[in-house]
C-alpha cells in the first residue's frame, strides 16, 4: 500500500501542476484572511474564523484537483491491468491512492499554521484562542479525509479526469451543503430541519471547529470516509 501511496505522492509532485494547486490554495486563503473585504486587520480581532469558514469551500474545489487522476489515468493509460497483477489487494490500492492524496492535502494544510502565529503575533492582548484553533484543524483534517475519500471514489468510476473532477465537485458540494439548504425547506415538520442538517457534512465540521471535539462528529466522519473507501474497493475488484 505504501509503495501505491509514494508513487501517488511522487506522480503529483512531478509536474508544476501539483505546487501550483497548492500554492493558489495558501495565496487564496490568505487574501481572504488579510486582505479581501472583513479582513482581521479591518475587524480589529485576532481570530481564525474567516480562515476556517472559507477553506472547506477551497477545498472543494482543490481535492478534486488533487484526486481526479487517482484511478481515471490509471484506467485510460491502461496501468490498472498491470497494477492489478501485482501481489496487492484492491483494499490496500485503494488505501494507497488515498493516503497518496490526502497526505498532498495535509501538505497544503501544514503551512496555514503560519496564519496561527501571524494572527497571534498581532494580538493586542490574549490572542487566539489555541484550545480552539487546535479543534479547528482537527476538523479541517477530519473534512480533508472525507472529501478525499470521496474524490477516489468518484474517480475509480470514470476513465476520463475532468469528468472526475467535475462530479466529485458536484458530490462536494451536495454532502457538504445540500443538506443544510434542504432543511431550510418551508413546510418541514417540527424537529425535521435539525435531523436533515445533521446528514450535511457542514453541520459536523462546524461542530468541531468550535473546539468542542464530540465523539459523535469523529464517528460521522471516520463512518463516511470508510464507506466511501468500501464502494471504491469494491467497485475496483469487479473492474
Amino acid at each position: 500500500m505504501w509503495s501505491i501511496c509514494k508513487k501517488e505522492l511522487g506522480q503529483f509532485f512531478s509536474s508544476l501542476t501539483g505546487l501550483i494547486a497548492i500554492v493558489v490554495f495558501l495565496l487564496v486563503n490568505g487574501l481572504v484572511l488579510f486582505v479581501f473585504r472583513g479582513n482581521i486587520i479591518e475587524s480589529g480581532f485576532a481570530t481564525l474564523d474567516a480562515f476556517f469558514a472559507f477553506a472547506p469551500w477551497i477545498l472543494i474545489f482543490l481535492i478534486p484537483a488533487i484526486t481526479m487522476r487517482s484511478f481515471a489515468d490509471e484506467y485510460r493509460a491502461g496501468t490498472f491491468e498491470v497494477l492489478r497483477t501485482k501481489p496487492v489487494t484492491a483494499a490496500q490500492i485503494t488505501g494507497g491512492k488515498f493516503f497518496g492524496s490526502l497526505v498532498v492535502v495535509t501538505i497544503a494544510l501544514l503551512p496555514t499554521i503560519v496564519y496561527y502565529f501571524s494572527v497571534n503575533s498581532l494580538a493586542a492582548n490574549t490572542g487566539i484562542d489555541a484550545g480552539a484553533a487546535a479543534g479547528s484543524y482537527v476538523g479541517l483534517l477530519f473534512l480533508a479525509a472525507v472529501f478525499t475519500a470521496i474524490g477516489t471514489c468518484v474517480s475509480s468510476y470514470t476513465t476520463n479526469a475532468v469528468v472526475a473532477f467535475i462530479l466529485s465537485l458536484i458530490a462536494l458540494v451536495v454532502l457538504y451543503y445540500g443538506f443544510h439548504e434542504l432543511s431550510r425547506l418551508p413546510g418541514l415538520p417540527g424537529g425535521a430541519d435539525y435531523y436533515i442538517e445533521m446528514f450535511g457534512i457542514d453541520f459536523h465540521y462546524e461542530s468541531i471547529s468550535r473546539g468542542v471535539i464530540d465523539t459523535r462528529d469523529l464517528v460521522y466522519f471516520a463512518s463516511l470516509i470508510l464507506f466511501f473507501l468500501f464502494v471504491t474497493k469494491r467497485h475496483i475488484q469487479n473492474r
